[in-house]
């Protein structure tokens, strides 16, 4: 569904012939044409190539009156707008040409199979999408009472709007007479010379305005696996997205965001950036997690980039923090035909103590429904689910000033053949005493690794002066706390000697 290349002729003011008053090619299509085609590959030639070439195959030429056999024999029956144009030895099929009002629209959409023998219409998935840029371009390019100026004005016009309309390519959007009403989003409204033009990227179609503004949010998730056992070592690891959205006005604005860490702060490793970064430190790349090298980089840590119209990521990156923020364990053993449990959670003391939520859901795989509990806690309240199948301990906004909280209790359940409970929980790994305890939990403006963007430190090199949003937060992903009474899955056991 892409094009290989667009054309658009007519005569210019004060002359009768006709010139390509516009054109465009899509280099990246026209790989994918030669891979496609193979042998039957045609390449797009020039303008003035293909333009004698194409007035030929039209009989618009001063010798239309020779009779040209493979164009005005009886054997040929032309019933759609779909033409051949004989280029030196080959021939670019299928070209598609609508004329209206002295204008030529001609475009040459991708066929992804050879070209011999020549594919139906019906079969080529490009044929509809650009019989539909077509339309749009003549709705757009409609001369009646139109004077030269005016279509001078849309062809300057077109190189953004195709952008838009039909990215690398690939035509999304044939609506021209929209993006014409909605013009103050492509367009600039103060003249400017061709000399002060600066050339808009293929990635970024559009242009903001609008009050500028840049908003910058660090998100960082902590993994933890934690098993309260000798000979099985704790694991967790944090790893941070940098998230961007630059509302800002002129093709290419840029932007410079530093991620500042404070004196103790964790490194960050393994730092993946978006391809708008136009530069960065070679240190900062090749810090990873795997290197045993102690000269880790530390920073500043300095991203200039031109960014895109929408929510983008900035970089991601991991970093090896000492501790996870809650330490725990977890102890589960039958007894007497009931289940004793026993939850102890820790919020380590260097971690932010203002939670927007904090819950520790225990689930009960393979028992059936809850039919009794005898839990309590020493801090926060207890729920069971509505499957009663699962406990919730919601533990709030905030832990006490010790800092540590625990649960307590038994529990009994009907069994899985006593009622038939088609909702209860079942896994083929946590049978018997494998279970877990795990927990959800947010920290708002805070990260583990003291990761943050200091609003005076954002460089916007822009027409207008942008308000800086910045804000950081702590995510819980896959924490984890074992049964240290049953077996858990580990991925690998520290060797011993």
């Amino acid at each position: 569904m892409s094009l290989r290349a667009l054309w658009l002729i007519g005569p210019e003011k004060g002359e009768a012939a006709a010139v390509v008053r516009f054109s465009r090619r899509y280099p990246t299509v026209e790989k994918r044409a030669k891979v496609f085609n193979g042998g039957s590959y045609t390449e797009v030639p020039g303008d003035h190539v293909f333009l004698k070439a194409l007035l030929i195959e039209l009989g618009m030429t001063d010798s239309d009156k020779i009779f040209v056999e493979h164009r005005d024999s009886c054997c040929r029956i032309n019933k759609t707008s779909v033409y051949e144009v004989p280029i030196g030895d080959g021939v670019l099929w299928p070209v598609l040409v609508i004329t209206q009002h002295a204008m030529i629209y001609a475009c040459l959409p991708l066929v992804e199979q050879s070209l011999v023998p020549q594919p139906p219409l019906i079969n080529i998935n490009g044929i509809s999408p650009a019989f539909g840029l077509l339309s749009g371009l003549m709705a757009l390019f409609n001369l009646v009472q139109r004077n030269e100026s005016e279509i001078s004005a849309k062809l300057t016009q077109l190189p953004v709007m195709l952008m838009h309309a039909c990215p690398l390519g690939t035509p999304t959007d044939t609506d021209f007479g929209l993006m014409q009403t909605l013009s103050g989003s492509f367009f600039p409204h103060s003249p400017s010379s061709s000399s002060q033009i600066q050339k808009q990227p293929s990635w970024k179609p559009g242009i903001y305005k609008g009050k500028p503004q840049v908003n910058v949010c660090i998100t960082e998730q902590i993994r933890s696996m934690q098993y309260d056992k000798r000979d099985v070592t704790d694991i967790w690891q944090d790893y941070g997205t940098v998230t961007c959205k630059c509302d800002l006005e002129g093709i290419m604005p840029n932007v410079t965001i530093s991620l500042n860490l404070p004196t103790n702060g964790s490194p960050l490793q393994d730092i993946l950036v978006h391809p708008c970064v136009s530069a960065v430190d070679s240190s900062i790349l090749t810090s990873n997690s795997v290197d045993t090298d102690d000269s880790l980089f530390n920073g500043p840590y300095k991203f200039p980039f031109t960014p895109p119209l929408d929510v983008f990521k900035l970089c991601y990156y991991t970093s090896q923090v000492p501790l996870p923020p809650i330490l725990g364990f977890y102890q589960m053993k039958e007894e007497d035909q009931q289940v004793k449990i026993s939850v102890h959670l820790k919020l380590h003391e260097s971690v932010k103590n203002g939670f927007e939520y904090c819950e520790a859901h225990i689930p009960f795989f393979n028992r059936g429904p809850i039919v009794q509990n005898d839990c309590k806690v020493s801090y926060g309240q207890l729920e069971v689910s509505r499957e009663k199948s699962l406990l919730v301990w919601v533990i709030g906004q905030k832990f006490p000033k010790s800092l540590e909280i625990s649960l307590t209790g038994t529990m009994a359940f009907a069994g899985l053949g006593a009622v038939n409970h088609s909702s209860q929980i079942t896994d083929p790994f946590c049978t018997g005493l494998t279970a877990y305890v795990k927990l959800y939990f947010r920290i708002p403006d805070y990260t583990l690794t003291g990761c943050c963007v200091d609003q005076h430190s954002v460089q916007v090199y822009s027409s207008a002066k942008p308000k800086i949003i910045t804000s950081r937060e702590l995510l819980s992903s896959e924490y984890y706390i074992w049964n240290s009474k049953g077996d858990a899955p580990v991925a690998s056991r520290p060797f011993i000697s």
